[in-house]
């Protein structure tokens, strides 16, 4: 039995979907004591490499072990605990946040927030691990990555009312894309075949994001799946 609320249930106050606290620090402290291993791992290293005339990086090495301890030791522990943090901070960075309210969605991801008014979003669904916003034409006017537990994401938005599907309605009408496909308005080929070698690649987020954009311009909705793409028409070119 689905545990969510019927769709005309509304919460009044904005639901904000995140990683959870715990997770999160959870993550921090084991990415902190992955980098201090790691770093007393050097030291270990470069204790065992000066042993071994023929070994490489002998100068590194000695430059190193020349460091007295205990300053050695917590030096480099000290530097790998902080490298695991910063990865940390640069993961929680890039990771997506949602805040539904009965007015609008907002997607926030580096501290920029995109933000859709109600009454432009028809339709949302997860397609595995990114979150979609559909609008009454059928374009996709937001496809983001998102590791937020799905049940909760899919009861934030039934409970603010939005209409949610378990999968994408339009799933069947996306065609695999091969170079110079028919049916595709005219430039869509081209911005296609660029997005494939930008995939072929794995070239930044940033530069596909683009060419999607450019290509929902014209009436193109494209998904991407183990680097292939796929494409349909909006309701107005369809």
């Amino acid at each position: 039995m689905d545990d969510r609320l019927a769709p005309h249930v509304r919460l009044d106050k904005t639901t904000v979907l995140a990683q959870p606290a715990w997770s999160v620090a959870l993550v921090h402290l084991a990415l902190v004591l992955l980098g201090a291993g790691a770093g007393w791992l050097v030291k270990v290293l470069a204790e065992w490499l000066v042993t071994l005339p023929w070994a490489p990086m002998q100068g590194p090495a000695r430059l190193l072990t020349s460091v007295p301890e205990p300053w050695l030791t917590v030096g480099l522990v000290c530097a790998g605990a902080t490298l695991g943090l910063t990865v940390g901070l640069m993961a929680r960075y890039e990771e997506l946040s949602v805040a539904v309210s009965n007015e609008r969605i907002t997607l926030t991801r580096k501290a920029k927030d995109r933000e859709f008014a109600r009454d432009r979003v028809v339709q949302v669904f997860l397609d595995g691990k990114q979150l979609v916003l559909l609008d009454a034409d059928k374009d996709e006017i937001a496809r983001e990555s998102c590791e937020l537990n799905a049940q909760r994401v899919a009861d934030a938005f039934s409970a603010h009312g939005y209409s949610w599907a378990d999968e994408d309605p339009y799933k069947d009408d996306f065609r695999r894309w091969v170079s110079d496909m028919p049916g595709l308005p005219q430039g869509a080929n081209a911005l296609l075949k660029a997005r494939a070698q930008l995939l072929d690649k794995k070239s930044s987020t940033g530069d596909l994001r683009d060419l999607r954009e450019e290509l929902a311009r014209m009436g193109v909705v494209v998904r991407d799946e183990k680097r292939r793409q796929y494409w349909r028409l909006n309701q107005r070119r369809a």
